[in-house]
């Protein structure tokens, strides 16, 4: 992870967004023995997940932290495309089983949780950073999702986890530009052009990475394209034209909602106690012994969850 951002933020008010459906599937995904108690329950992702919301406490010791999740039910974008995510694998049953139980590992943690019907994760990710960024904090959105690199801005940044948030990718601008060529603003735009096949987001038929790279380096936005076609040449001329419709589709599905009407109060995504007691159970319960172990050295007496805590800053 680079510091130097930790650092350049250091004075501001630290505001921790994770996207939990991620969290959970990078967890179940990352362990491939499954783990299992002496009575049968599969654990892996409860585990995983477990250990990296500790490492994300213990390692960028936030002042202020949430989680976000999808629901079950359609979003507004499904209404507006039903096939919307219609490509995705159904999430195994082995999965499914542990998700209640990683929801009460949630409460114990008594973090702030965020969602709704009709919304994904990612809208209410865009609208925590847009409050937060109101009142004068820097956000950190957790999560594996590219789309998220949209919501990028001086006060707004996106972590990839890897080694189980052991060793972080942070994204700024910059860092957004070296690695895919294109800036933050432009994501929505590429993938209008390109589409998403992990989403089903149809984009323009025929045109890949590599050219809506291009165009959006030569013309910037998608509007600045469809302002300058007579200008492009052969086959991708064509291609622009007859998918025109479907591109700026596209490009509304792609969008983040940054305005979901929720209350958000500082206060009350204020980084609050562990409830150690009960994780120590929990753990236990679950026969996490490392886990319970570090539960055990994060009890000083009373002391509220982030102080005296490892800090990057």
């Amino acid at each position: 992870m680079d510091e130097t951002i930790f650092k350049e933020n250091k004075d501001k008010e630290k505001f921790i967004v994770i996207d939990g459906n991620h969290l959970i599937h990078r967890a179940f995904y990352a362990i491939q023995n499954p783990l299992m108690t002496s009575k049968g329950e599969q654990t892996n992702a409860i585990y995983g997940f477990a250990s990296m919301l500790l490492n994300i406490i213990e390692l960028d010791d936030p002042s202020h932290i949430a989680m976000t999740f999808d629901e079950k039910a359609p979003t507004f974008r499904h209404e507006m495309h039903k096939e919307y995510k219609g490509t995705r694998k159904p999430t195994p049953d082995e999965l499914k089983d542990q998700i209640p139980r990683v929801w009460e590992l949630v409460e114990k943690f008594n973090m702030a949780k965020f969602s709704e019907p009709g919304y994904e994760a990612d809208d209410f990710m865009g609208t925590l950073a847009t409050k937060a960024r109101e009142e004068g904090m820097v956000t950190f959105v957790v999560t594996g999702d590219m789309d998220a690199l949209q919501l990028i801005n001086p006060d707004t940044f996106v972590v990839f986890p890897h080694k189980g948030y052991r060793d972080p990718v942070i994204y700024d601008r910059e860092a957004v530009i070296k690695k895919y060529g294109i800036a933050p603003e432009q994501v929505i735009d590429l993938k209008a052009l390109m589409g998403d096949t992990s989403d089903n987001i149809k984009g323009v038929d025929g045109v890949g990475v590599v050219g809506a790279t291009k165009l959006l380096n030569e013309y910037k936005t998608l509007d600045g394209i469809y302002e300058h076609l007579d200008e492009i040449t052969g086959g991708i001329h064509d291609k622009l034209a007859n998918g025109k419709e479907d591109a700026y589709f596209s490009q509304k599905l792609a969008r983040i909602v940054i305005d979901v009407p929720c209350e958000f109060k500082k206060d009350d995504v204020k980084i609050s106690r562990l409830d150690f007691a009960g994780l120590e159970k929990f753990f236990d319960e679950m026969e996490m012994r490392s886990l319970q172990r570090r539960i055990k050295k994060m009890m000083p007496d009373g002391q509220l969850l982030g102080e005296n805590q490892m800090s990057l800053f």
